[in-house]
């Protein structure tokens, strides 16, 4: 076929192209409207810190986003959103019910006008509470003008907050939304995307893309057989007691348990420079063992990317992915009473199946490579915020101590890593693709009842 253009306009462009057979009069047009691509920078001049953020805020920028048929379908996951909010579908979520969740909250977003505010209540450990911010504004660069008006409570720690035993009962109050890094069956917490996907400073984790592909980088170093035929943990033993239990499991000259169990002392590896913390070296075995630390952990993700198999030991807790992980397929379950002995049934049966227990392994990593890559973690937290938004019976308002945030005033105050992961991390112009397609619940919205 002939290519024939007919006319171009420059700014919001409409593209008609006339496309001929053999002959002119075999011809059909079509059109294609090609947004213009806005480019974000950082401004912080001088390196000072800015306390303001810009008056043409990319709030302001329209963007065209229309689902078509080539719309990715959302991960498997995505279907936890429904299951999380479920507790305020039939209500919605009073101002009363809001503000009881206040002090159990280390701050409160406010996002109107695609702008975003913040008023804290306490400071969170370390910079999470910063990190998480910055996740959040990056959203709103990559998804400009689409995020609907909300007020909402998170708490940055550990544990959760929203038991289910104390909002039980007819006379019980509906339980206050707080958003939260993990949840468990005992509680109500709505799970969110932990900071540490935008980097984690104090421990010198890079954010989330620039790992991975060192992770990966790492894998091809060494195939899955002419790896270590023993399982491997490294990190914190001191902050939960399945951790210190775990490290009984260490190989020794009394009893090999097909594990090697490394403890980490973060003032040490700081003071070192991480030398012998980096993710991307811990490869080297053909089995991974992930054990939760105060509540779930963090170091998830980076265990199951490294094409060992996982061996999870039965956790109590997840994070917003995990709930679509399958066991046998994706990772092997150790049980918490018998850890050390089903860790050595586990290597052994791997060592016995190499094939097959490489396949887990290397299952889990493409399940995280797939469904969990930087795309998807904003189009969660799009989805989330979406249908968080819609179950308010209030409307939003920015409190008297609140103050804007954007991306200087949060990168331009930091330095060293923690600036460094910021800028790494940062989006740079607005997605030219919609959001993924929600999955339906799994449960019948008007009943409340599971299918």
């Amino acid at each position: 076929m002939k290519k024939k253009k007919v006319v171009e306009v420059a700014y919001k462009s409409r593209v008609e192209d006339m496309y001929c057979g053999r002959y002119e009069g075999n011809c059909f047009k079509v059109i294609m409207v090609k947004t213009k691509q806005a480019q974000f920078t950082l401004n912080c001049l001088n390196r000072s810190i800015t306390t303001t953020c810009k008056k043409d805020h990319i709030a302001t920028f329209e963007q065209d986003l229309e689902y078509s048929s080539s719309a990715s379908v959302c991960p498997d996951h995505f279907k936890w959103i429904h299951e999380d909010l479920k507790p305020w579908k039939s209500t919605g979520i009073t101002r009363e019910t809001f503000e009881f969740g206040k002090n159990m909250s280390d701050f409160r977003l406010i996002i109107i006008k695609g702008k975003a505010y913040i008023e804290k209540y306490r400071a969170p450990f370390q910079t999470r509470d910063v990190f998480t911010l910055w996740g959040i504004s990056q959203l709103l660069r990559l998804y400009p003008g689409k995020i609907p008006d909300l007020e909402l409570l998170f708490e940055a720690g550990d544990r959760t907050q929203l038991m289910k035993e104390f909002f039980e009962g007819a006379e019980a109050m509906s339980p206050p939304p707080i958003f939260h890094y993990c949840g468990n069956n005992k509680s109500f917490d709505i799970v969110f995307p932990d900071w540490t996907f935008w980097g984690w400073g104090e421990v010198g984790i890079r954010s989330w893309e620039a790992i991975l592909q060192k992770i990966k980088e790492g894998n091809s170093k060494l195939k899955w057989k002419d790896r270590m035929p023993y399982a491997f943990w490294k990190g914190n033993t001191l902050v939960s007691f399945n951790r210190g239990q775990l490290r009984k499991c260490n190989t020794s000259d009394q009893q090999d348990w097909n594990a090697h169990i490394f403890s980490v002392h973060w003032d040490k590896e700081t003071a070192q420079g991480f030398q012998n913390t980096k993710l991307e070296d811990q490869c080297t075995h053909r089995y991974k063992i992930y054990v939760e630390g105060v509540a779930w952990s963090v170091s998830e993700k980076y265990i199951i990317a490294c094409d060992s198999m996982t061996l999870f030991i039965e956790p109590e807790f997840y994070d917003f992915f995990t709930r679509s992980l399958v066991p046998f397929q994706h990772y092997w379950p150790i049980s918490n009473q018998n850890m050390c002995e089903d860790i050595k049934d586990a290597v052994n049966w791997g060592n016995a199946h190499p094939d097959m227990a490489e396949a887990i392994g290397k299952a889990g990593t493409k399940f995280i490579e797939e469904n969990v890559k930087m795309k998807f973690v904003y189009d969660y937290m799009f989805h989330l915020l979406n249908e968080y938004a819609s179950l308010l019976r209030f409307k939003p308002i920015i409190p008297a101590a609140a103050v804007e945030i954007c991306s200087e005033t949060l990168a331009c105050p930091m330095d060293g890593l923690w600036r460094e992961y910021m800028v790494e991390s940062m989006v740079k112009s607005p997605s030219v693709t919609p959001p993924c397609i929600m999955p339906p619940p799994t449960y019948n919205e008007d009943k409340g009842d599971e299918q």
